[in-house]
């Protein structure tokens, strides 16, 4: 596993669909995950730091574990299978660990809430990401690159040839 951080959310340019951009740790390399609308706002949101006057439902869910005295302790974008990502949300509760599934979207809208770490499987990472060397370039440059090269690039590419 590989710890990423979200860099952004943006919008493929031929169907609109959200992606939410994650960064490994430690390299250039970048996975985007296509996810639905409701979620990028509700990660979106939280990264801009906005505030809604009731609570949205991850709001709701890290309120039913703070109260429940739980922790979120990691959450792993596990595999890629058949075009889709799978997730699970690790929680501490009583001195043990359980691990729920979710889907990646929910699981790190969660994570932004609760400033949990995010980690992918290596697997995931070798078949699906993306690399950008950043030598001499900024930030800046990074991420045109990439919103160059998402204006070229739909789901369906990330498939595999069997």
């Amino acid at each position: 596993m590989r710890e990423v951080q979200i860099y952004g959310v943006s919008f493929d340019m031929v169907g609109k669909q959200p992606i939410v951009l994650l960064k490994t740790v430690d390299d250039n390399r970048f996975l985007p995950i296509w996810i639905g609308h409701p979620e990028a706002a509700a990660i979106l949101m939280k990264l801009q730091g906005a505030d809604t006057p009731r609570p949205m439902t991850h709001d709701l869910i890290v309120d039913m574990l703070d109260q429940a005295d739980t922790t979120c302790e990691r959450i792993s974008i596990t595999e890629l299978r058949d075009n889709t990502f799978y997730a699970s949300i690790t929680l501490s509760i009583a001195g043990s660990e359980i691990e729920i599934d979710s889907r990646p979207s929910d699981a790190l809208a969660l994570a932004v809430r609760m400033s949990a770490p995010i980690f992918v499987a290596d697997e995931v990472i070798d078949e699906s990401s993306i690399e950008f060397e950043q030598g001499e370039e900024d930030n800046d440059e990074v991420v045109e690159k990439f919103k160059d090269f998402l204006d070229d690039i739909s789901p369906e590419d990330f498939l595999q040839d069997s």
